[in-house]
């Protein structure tokens, strides 16, 4: 390894252990702070490293191919919001919103762009120095997202990776892959507008956490297949065993199965999955299987014998269903697990009913479940 790229390894290796260790300062930073700090580390990086001109080819035909997906993606979001309706956005446009939110936030997006590009330039390549450094600006994207309340419950520590650390994955290879091929300056354009879309439009479409995750993810995904495939067009010499095709063959499979992690996780659907984490239903649904619950069920329509999903003292219980009266306009429910002798000491009410178990997956929640009671 070259004595440049000895010297990149330490400096990169070093930031993620900065950042990684000095998390809990890091969470108290704001726009204006990370700004001063981004300077400081881009005046470091020029004293031992030095600066290259950003002079690739082909940057005006990348940001139109970017502005031709993004502007896809908006006319075919915002027709969708026509189903699911419209919420208000926070109000940016004052002195004080401006001045301390939008442009300091434009500029650490500038900064962290331009730091990125000098990085790969002087990695020269180098397998090791481009993933090191994907590492580093994914673990910056997360500082003063990891805390301690994080992971104090199962909902809480899917939200972190749904909502965080998924799509800083995905646009972070988005940006590196970019940054590599065709510089910083096409990155500037679809990570503003990700980013601030939401903070300067008046209104946007009401897709709740979840889609909102998913739409974070997967379009950097397009626009980073997109901005392969136009490079592909026109470098028709490039070998078909370009390393880059090994990853960007993976990227439909790593996509259909996040989709469906959060589809079958999030709730926000039809159907909802959960890891079972005790043997009360046993012998029908063992401790570690995975049931699927359909949410969408009617309340006068259950019947003695089905396994439903409720909501007890803030976690989630599955049982049969072994009795049921109508109390005026309420229902009142009453389960037993399938192991225990005696039928549960309290009322189901309907309220609390997620849905009715309609599958089951053996043994498929084991690891959930063991990363739970460790």
């Amino acid at each position: 390894m070259k004595k440049s790229h000895i010297k990149l390894l330490i400096f990169n290796t070093s930031l993620i252990i900065f950042f990684l260790l000095s998390n809990l300062f890091v969470q108290y930073l704001n726009y204006i702070n990370w700004t001063i700090f981004l300077i400081v580390l881009l005046i470091l990086f020029k004293f031992v490293f030095g600066f290259e001109r950003d002079h690739h080819r082909y940057i005006k035909d990348v940001v139109v191919n970017i502005l031709i997906v993004l502007l896809s993606f908006f006319i075919v979001y915002y027709l969708f919001g026509l189903l699911i309706g419209f919420i208000r956005t926070t109000n940016y446009y004052t002195l004080p919103g401006m001045t301390k939110m939008i442009l300091p936030f434009i500029a650490v997006c500038v900064l962290k762009e331009y730091l990125r590009y000098q990085m790969l330039n002087k990695a020269e390549g180098s397998s090791v120095l481009s993933i090191l450094t994907i590492v580093l600006f994914i673990v910056m994207d997360l500082a003063g997202n990891i805390h301690a309340s994080t992971w104090s419950s199962h909902y809480q520590i899917f939200i972190f990776f749904a909502v965080v650390v998924f799509p800083a994955v995905s646009r972070n290879l988005a940006c590196t892959y970019i940054a590599r091929k065709v510089g910083y300056k096409p990155n500037l354009l679809w990570v503003l507008v990700l980013q601030l879309y939401g903070s300067l439009l008046p209104i946007v479409p009401n897709t709740g956490v979840y889609v909102g995750s998913m739409i974070n993810f997967l379009l950097p995904m397009g626009i980073l297949y997109n901005t392969y495939s136009f490079l592909m067009k026109r470098n028709r010499d490039v070998p078909s065993r370009d390393k880059d095709v090994i990853a960007l063959v993976s990227i439909p499979f790593f996509i259909s199965f996040i989709v469906i992690v959060l589809y079958f996780t999030s709730g926000y659907f039809r159907y909802y999955s959960i890891a079972i984490a005790s043997g009360s239903m046993t012998p029908n649904i063992y401790k570690g299987d995975v049931v699927i619950i359909d949410q969408k069920y009617d309340l006068d329509h259950l019947k003695i014998g089905d396994i439903i999903a409720y909501k007890y003292e803030e976690r989630v219980v599955v049982h049969r269903l072994v009795d049921r009266e109508r109390v005026g306009d309420e229902w009142y429910f009453y389960t037993k697990g399938d192991a225990n002798n005696c039928k549960d000491s309290y009322i189901v009410y309907q309220d609390t009913i997620i849905g009715v178990v309609e599958y089951k997956l053996s043994y498929l929640g084991l690891p959930t479940v063991w990363i739970n009671e460790l």
